[in-house]
């Protein structure tokens, strides 16, 4: 019984979420190489969703989970605008792909707890004691991962390792005004990914919400993925106005989108949604750092990205920071955990 409940409450969401970082990772770098050979943002983003919901969509009546009378309209209001922040999260994360790289991506998603952190300030969902070390190791590692975030974002550096041919040498006017293009690419590709981990914060707050309200985490995925497909659709479809984009033929766009519907949001926003059920947003944060070393290796391997020193010192420096946040939180819970402790009565 024991080792059940170590099972269920430690190993199984140690291997869901570092899965599901692998999952995301490895969809990144498709999306990517989809989008080299011409593969739209906006065709990826509603075929995806489209596709989830229908893979989602019996299995709560399957498992028969979904209680219809229990559902009210405020926990619905609250699923749509999941819905709106989500879509808009994923049209700045794939477009900021498209300007940058699967390897930046996974760097800068550790602003995702120095955004909650600071978002939680704001709404007064989280105390700061100016006296209390816990404060001042949340307050640091939050400056430290803007700062990490900013070297990935600014400084490219020297190669350090590559797997494309060298620049032709015999067109040398046009190879600095494709080094400043690359980098302003880069800047705006940044940029697109800091919103995305921004508005995936403020994502996280309001699921940790309504999970609480409605504990059926495969029903509220399912109304979710609904909700932000039907937000996506004349949008994705008003904006993309070339017609040859939405047909697919059998490349790498199409397993892409099959892949996506499967693992992508389906798949991440159901384990992310018990994640956050059962461990919080803190413990879901923590498994960041680890998706930029598979980035890493998986755009060198297929992509033929160069991974460049500004990027390492970036991850490296938004690594630590995010490591001293989880510290100080971990240190406060503690410190809760024990004044609970000592409140208990002893008989």
């Amino acid at each position: 019984m024991v080792w059940r409940r170590c099972c269920y409450g430690e190993v199984v969401p140690f291997a869901a979420m570092a899965a599901v970082e692998c999952t995301n990772v490895g969809l990144n770098t498709l999306f990517k190489a989809a989008t080299l050979k011409g593969m739209s943002y906006l065709v990826f983003i509603l075929y995806s969703y489209a596709l989830g919901s229908l893979i989602l969509l019996p299995l709560p009546f399957i498992f028969r989970r979904m209680d219809l009378s229990s559902f009210k309209v405020s926990i619905l209001y609250r699923i749509f605008i999941l819905g709106l922040i989500g879509f808009s999260a994923n049209i700045c994360a794939y477009k900021g792909i498209e300007y940058s790289s699967p390897t930046l991506a996974s760097a800068l998603s550790n602003l995702t707890p120095a955004f909650t952190f600071v978002l939680a300030i704001i709404l007064r969902m989280e105390n700061v004691g100016l006296r209390r070390t816990s404060s001042h190791a949340k307050i640091i590692g939050t400056v430290v991962s803007i700062s990490g975030a900013l070297v990935a974002l600014l400084y490219k550096g020297p190669t350090l390792l590559s797997s494309s041919s060298p620049v032709p040498s015999n067109k040398p006017h046009q190879y600095p005004l494709a080094l400043a293009t690359a980098q302003t690419n880069w800047i705006i590709g940044g940029l697109l990914l800091s919103a995305e981990y921004f508005l995936l914060s403020i994502w996280y707050i309001i699921q940790t919400q309504v999970i609480k309200i409605y504990p059926d985490e495969l029903s509220v995925t399912l109304v979710y993925l609904l909700c932000t497909t039907i937000i996506a659709a004349p949008i994705c479809i008003l904006a993309e106005t070339n017609s040859s984009a939405w047909r697919l033929g059998p490349d790498i766009s199409l397993v892409t989108i099959i892949f996506s519907g499967f693992f992508g949001p389906s798949f991440s926003t159901l384990v992310h949604t018990w994640g956050l059920y059962l461990k919080g947003p803190v413990y879901i944060s923590i498994f960041k750092p680890f998706s930029v070393v598979v980035a890493a290796v998986l755009g060198v391997m297929f992509l033929g990205d160069d991974l460049h020193l500004g990027s390492v010192l970036g991850a490296i420096t938004m690594s630590v920071g995010f490591y001293g946040l989880i510290w100080g939180k971990a240190k406060e819970e503690e410190m809760i955990h024990e004044d609970n402790m000592g409140k208990t009565p002893l008989l």
